[in-house]
């Protein structure tokens, strides 16, 4: 059991230096296309730090146990909404844009109320994963056709500022022009020291052109960026891989329950990259990758994972309750409610989000047990 504690705490560290290079990487590319982080946090790192929940829960459909695919995506968004929010805002204050209050969180919302209706008759069925499915496919629509209406928004007030300065450089060279012209005596004076001056001019040195070029410069630091992502993504699925394999080795070894395993340790280990990558956001002050990568996974495990999962097997539920369901949809609700207020989640309402986390861990454990 020693080796798989060691296993264990190496299994966090990766996790933990992954979520610090994909942020790196995904701020560095949001910069260079001049999309907004927000995007880049709803689709490309909460797709990243989504696999994880995608590998167990379609691995666990089609071993027979559907129990834990679906248990995983209800107890990752849970803790996702509660556990990482809180413990992110408490790292620092994140600040919210409009647009997420107004579009992608009653997005999230949404999945979430979709996801407790399908389950309510204890299956999921291939109809239902196709409508989740769908609402994917409208997610990335609006998320990315926002995107290009924001990247074209910025190139028309870039161009708009360009040739301001355009004009105002023009005004600037009549000017200095005309009051060149009334120096035209002190100018035909110093033109008898032209020739020395042109002499000097051909045995002056070539200028070097080894200085790599601004082109070339632009694409080493674009292929860094993307280095960097991707090195985060296989270390963060690896990392939490390494992290629920051996911790359930060992919560298996002291007695711990399968119940208490899948809904605790499972979902809790499938949501660490969501967990790191989003403190390690917060803490470098990218609040809209933190946030945006909740809001994003949040919808990716309802609508991708359970939609793909579903039509590739359909999954009949039975040791989901209710109340799970409903938590679900409930921290959804309470993250938009703190999210409206003053576009901000500050430190004691991540306090309270975690709190209400830990009170809910505690009612799982005490009645599964």
């Amino acid at each position: 059991m020693a080796i798989n504690i060691v296993l264990l705490v190496l299994g966090v560290i990766i996790v933990l230096k992954g979520a610090d290079w994909l942020t790196d990487g995904a701020v560095n590319i949001a910069t260079r296309f001049g999309v907004s982080q927000m995007v880049i946090g709803l689709t490309i790192v909460a797709m990243g730090t989504s696999m994880p929940e995608f590998c167990v829960s379609m691995v666990s459909a089609l071993k027979g146990t559907p129990d834990l695919a679906v248990g995983n995506v209800v107890g990752s968004n849970s803790l996702n909404t509660l556990l990482i929010v809180g413990c992110s805002a408490l790292v620092a204050p994140i600040m919210v844009k409009r647009s997420s209050v107004k579009r992608d969180i009653p997005f999230a919302v949404v999945a979430s109320l979709l996801m407790l209706l399908f389950c309510l008759d204890g299956a999921i069925g291939r109809v239902d994963a196709a409508v989740l499915f769908a609402g994917f496919c409208l997610f990335m629509f609006v998320t990315l056709k926002y995107a290009k209406t924001t990247e074209e928004h910025a190139e028309t007030v870039a161009t708009s500022g360009a040739a301001m300065a355009t004009a105002a450089a023009a005004s600037t060279s009549v000017s200095e022009a005309s009051t060149s012209q009334t120096s035209a005596p002190e100018a035909s004076t110093s033109q008898t020291s032209a020739p020395e001056a042109s002499t000097s001019q051909t045995s002056a040195p070539e200028a070097p052109t080894s200085q790599p070029s601004a082109s070339e410069a632009s694409v080493a630091s674009m292929l860094k960026a993307v280095v960097m992502l991707v090195v985060g993504l296989l270390c963060l699925i690896a990392g939490s891989n390494m992290f629920v394999d051996n911790a359930s080795f060992v919560a298996s070894s002291l007695g711990v329950s399968d119940a208490v395993i899948g809904l605790t340790i499972v979902a809790g280990g499938t949501s660490l990259p969501e967990l790191a990558t989003s403190m390690v956001s917060a803490k470098k002050g990218n609040s809209d990758i933190a946030i945006g990568n909740v809001i994003g996974s949040n919808v990716f495990n309802i609508l991708m994972i359970i939609g793909i999962t579903g039509l590739v097997k359909p999954m009949h539920i039975a040791g989901i309750t209710t109340l799970d369901l409903i938590m679900m949809l409930a921290s959804m609700l309470l993250m938009w409610f703190f999210c409206r207020t003053t576009y901000k989640v500050k430190r004691w309402e991540g306090a309270v989000l975690t709190i209400v986390y830990l009170a809910y861990l505690t009612w799982l454990v005490m009645n599964a047990v």
